[in-house]
Parts: C-alpha cells; sequence; structure tokens
C-alpha cells in the first residue's frame, strides 16, 4: 500500500521531454532553484526570516554607509540652522543692522499709512521684544571708553544724546529705549487727568524732507497711571537686585542703595519725565495751571531725575502764552517748591521746555528771568514749530502730496529746524551765563547726524535729543550718531 502510494505519486509527472514540468529536474542543481525549493517546504516565517538574514548578509557595509549618510546630513541640517537662528539673533538684535534703517522703517510706513498707527506699532512693538529679550540694544558697550562722557546735574552721563518726549508718551517703554543707547529718555507729557488729545488724523509725514506735522494735543493716560507704571518699574528692579517686594525695597532703591540713578536705574544714563496742564484748565487761572504741574510733580516726582514742564506745545490751546514773565515764574516756582518736597533722599532737577517760535530778544530774556527767578534748574530749547520751513535742500519742490500735508494744523519737526536750534542755544547760553548759577542747557529740535549734534554742544547744550529723527533712521539712529560724534571729536 505504501510503494503503491508511492508510485502515484510521481506517475503524473509529463512524460514529454519537452514539457517544461520535465525540464524543472534538470535545473534543479543550479543552487538557487535549490534554495528557493527549500525555501518553499519551510513554514512562512521561516521564509521570511531566512529572507531577511539573506538580505542583511548579502548588504552590510551598504546599509552602514546609508544610515551613516543620512546622519550626517541630519547634523549638518541642524548645525546650520542654528548657526542662521544664533547669527539671525544676533544681527537683527544689534543697533547697528542696516535692516533697521532700510527695511524696517520703510516696511513700518508702508503697513501703516497712518503716523500714529505706525507709533503706536512701533512702541508695542519694542515693549513685546523686550519682554521677551529679543529687543534691539547697543552691543559690545560702546561707551566705555569714556570718549564721549559728559557732567550733567552732577551725574557723569555715558554719553551727550538724548531721545526726546512724545515717543514714549505713557512710559511704557523706557528701557528698551535706554538699550538703543542714549543717556537721556524722556517720557510724557503726561498730564494730571487722563484726556484723548485732538481728534484723528493728528500726524502726518512729508517724507522727502525727513519731517513730521503733528497735533497730538498732548493726548495722556494721566499722571496717576504714569505713576503706576513707574512704581511697578522699579518694584521689578528692586526684587531682580536682591532688594525683595515691598515698600521697603522701592524705598531703597529711590534712595539710592542700589548706586543708580533712581529715575532710569542705569548708570550714567538719566529718566526725564515731561509734565503738563489739562487742555480744560484755563490757560487765565494761573493758580489752577500752577496746580496742574504740581498734582504731577507730587505724583511723579520720585521716579524722575528730570521733571520737564511743558509749556511750549503748539498743540494746546493758550499754553505757549504761559511763557510770558509773570505766569511762567509763578508756574515754575511753584513746581520748584514741589519737586524739593518730593519724598526721595535726591530731588529731582527740574528743567523747562521753551518753543523755539518765541525767539525775539523780549521773550528769550523773559523767560531766562523766570528760569532764574524760579530756580529752574536748566532749559530745553526747544520744541516743535508752528512755522513752515522752506524744503531741503534749497529750491527743491515738495511732491503735490507733502505740499497738502503742509496745510494742516500742528506743530512741523524735522531736519529744517536745526540752524534756529543752533542759534537759539547759543543766545540762551550767552544770556544764562550772564546770570548767577550754571544752568543746563538741551537741544531739541533737527538733529540728525554726529555733527549736528556736535555743533548744538559747541553752542553750550549739554545734551543733544532727538525724536524725529528717530522715527525716519530706526532704532539704530542713536547709534549712528555717537559713532559720527566720536569721529567729529577725532577730528578735532
Amino acid at each position: 500500500m505504501t510503494a503503491s502510494s508511492a508510485r502515484f505519486v510521481f506517475r503524473p509527472l509529463p512524460l514529454n521531454p519537452r514539457s517544461p514540468a520535465l525540464a524543472f529536474p534538470r535545473r534543479c542543481h543550479r543552487p538557487y532553484l535549490l534554495q528557493q525549493l527549500q525555501r518553499s517546504s519551510l513554514p512562512r516565517t521561516s521564509v521570511r526570516n531566512a529572507s531577511t538574514a539573506e538580505t542583511s548578509s548579502e548588504q552590510p557595509i551598504r546599509t552602514k554607509t546609508t544610515g551613516n549618510n543620512n546622519s550626517f546630513r541630519k547634523a549638518l541640517f541642524r548645525t546650520s540652522l542654528a548657526i542662521v537662528i544664533v547669527g539671525g539673533y544676533f544681527y537683527l538684535t544689534d543697533t547697528r543692522a542696516s535692516v533697521h534703517r532700510y527695511v524696517v522703517v520703510p516696511l513700518i510706513r508702508w503697513i501703516y499709512p497712518d503716523a500714529e498707527d505706525a507709533h503706536h506699532a512701533g512702541v508695542a512693538a519694542l515693549k513685546k521684544l523686550y519682554n521677551l529679550g529679543l529687543h534691539p540694544r547697543e552691543r559690545d558697550g560702546p561707551d566705555q571708553d569714556g570718549s564721549l562722557s559728559t557732567e550733567v546735574f552732577g551725574y557723569t552721563l555715558s554719553n551727550p544724546i538724548g531721545i526726546s518726549g512724545g515717543l514714549d508718551k505713557h512710559a511704557d517703554i523706557p528701557d528698551p529705549l535706554f538699550a538703543l543707547g542714549p543717556a537721556i529718555v524722556e517720557v510724557g507729557g503726561t498730564t494730571p487727568l487722563p484726556q484723548e488729545g485732538n481728534p484723528k488724523p493728528r500726524v502726518f509725514r512729508l517724507p522727502s524732507q525727513s519731517a513730521m506735522i503733528n497735533r497730538y494735543g498732548l493726548n495722556s493716560l494721566g499722571a496717576d497711571h504714569m505713576a503706576a507704571v513707574l512704581k511697578e518699574r522699579v518694584r521689578a528692579f528692586a526684587y531682580a537686585n536682591g532688594f525683595g517686594l515691598h515698600d521697603i525695597a522701592e524705598e531703597r532703591v529711590l534712595n539710592g542703595e542700589a548706586g543708580v540713578p533712581p529715575g532710569s536705574l542705569k548708570e550714567g544714563k538719566l529718566l526725564a519725565v515731561q509734565i503738563a496742564k489739562n487742555k480744560i484748565t484755563p490757560e487765565s487761572d494761573i493758580e489752577a495751571v500752577t496746580r496742574d504741574y504740581v498734582y504731577c510733580v507730587e505724583r511723579l516726582g520720585k521716579y524722575a531725575d528730570i521733571l520737564v514742564v511743558n509749556v511750549s506745545s503748539p498743540n494746546t490751546p493758550g499754553l505757549r502764552d504761559l511763557q510770558a514773565t509773570a505766569p511762567l515764574t509763578a508756574i515754575l516756582k511753584g513746581v520748584v517748591d514741589a519737586a524739593k518736597k518730593t519724598d526721595r533722599k535726591t530731588k529731582p532737577y527740574v528743567m523747562v521746555k521753551v518753543s523755539p517760535d518765541e525767539d525775539s530778544g523780549e521773550q528769550v530774556a523773559g523767560i531766562c528771568h523766570a528760569v532764574r527767578e524760579s530756580g529752574v534748574d536748566g532749559v530745553i530749547v526747544g520744541n516743535t514749530t508752528n512755522r513752515r520751513p522752506d524744503p531741503l535742500p534749497k529750491g527743491f519742490v515738495l511732491p503735490p502730496s507733502e505740499q497738502d500735508v503742509l496745510k494742516e494744523t500742528g506743530g512741523y519737526s524735522g531736519p529744517q529746524l536745526f540752524d534756529r536750534t543752533v542759534a537759539l542755544v547759543a543766545r540762551y547760553r550767552a544770556m544764562l551765563d550772564s546770570q548767577e548759577g550754571p544752568k543746563v542747557i538741551f537741544a531739541s529740535g533737527g538733529i540728525t547726524n554726529g555733527k549736528q549734534a556736535q555743533a548744538v554742544l559747541d553752542a553750550g547744550a549739554s545734551v543733544a535729543m532727538m525724536y524725529t529723527a528717530v522715527v525716519y533712521g530706526g532704532v539704530g539712529t542713536v547709534t549712528r550718531v555717537k559713532n559720527e560724534l566720536r569721529a567729529e571729536k577725532e577730528q578735532k
């Protein structure tokens, strides 16, 4: 039975010698067919394992090389990406980067056709970037060589460059602005009570002149709001420097235990706070006006190194009338007395910001008399102008759109004010020097480069302040002007 079964199994083979089936046994001597035949008798899992083992044994070097190549490519990509990110960080956060002037500023103007919207966007961006540690800043300590150091109010400032009031109206970004390199940052102006300012639109560009016209009208969140912001800033500084989080910690910092000026909280730098009256306060009531300024001093004096009395904004009706000798003297006396009562070991200094339009001999003499009689420590010359200066260069014809802008009401600021600023600084310097006691002068108006900064310093100013130049030049403006100023000094 068994033999018969065996014969039955092999009988079905074809008898035709040309049949493929007959040819099969003849080819079985080929190794690869024997392997296939052996595999066919193995379980499916075993076949799969055998195949894998064969592939692995046949190509061990090739697989290893491919894996090494892939790992190398990934490592190279990651390293390159890290270099790009780190390099981009250091480039974009350096005030010397040209991208800030030639890419960022035009881009902001294109995205925000309205100049006030661009202003708000810029302030918000600087504030956010500072909180993230991604803000633009001066690197390599350019002021450490002392070549630009100057003495102001008994302090040794790292340089004679400042940022004027109006750029940081509500004290949102004093520290990001200090990081850009100035020794003086002026915040405000602020008024006792919050006020909206003038209706929008109220800020206009003249790009061909790198100039602006604004009629903000001293829009302010109020002195109490600014005081709360500056108080929180001092408390954060106290905590970060190991003084704690309490009233005593704040007092210790404000009284000088941290070894830095109580306003700026930075060595070699000073914080100025600009104050003004409310629009609804009648300028004819000098006592009421004085109370407005005194209220601001009482709320903000201990957080400021310098208090700036603004009586020269052209956008608050009647404000410039306060520059007459009698009312100005009364107001400044009130401010100086209030500043002397500031609850702090060192008291804030007081300066008055005057208009470039009050430039007659009688007006300048009257202002200087008020400064002397009131005990004010210095003068900021000047502010925006109601005049419309001729375009630069001489003979240049403004585009029709900018000719329309010139018809807007408001204060004009830009390079065209520079010559008037230099002349006024020299006049104030000569007149104040003839009076008892030295008075400090800050120059503000049309300064855009190092040569102009040197010119106002030579005319008698201790600090050259900028605003519109920063708007058009970007966050690297202060660094650029200081580098140019160093070059000017080296040529002397």
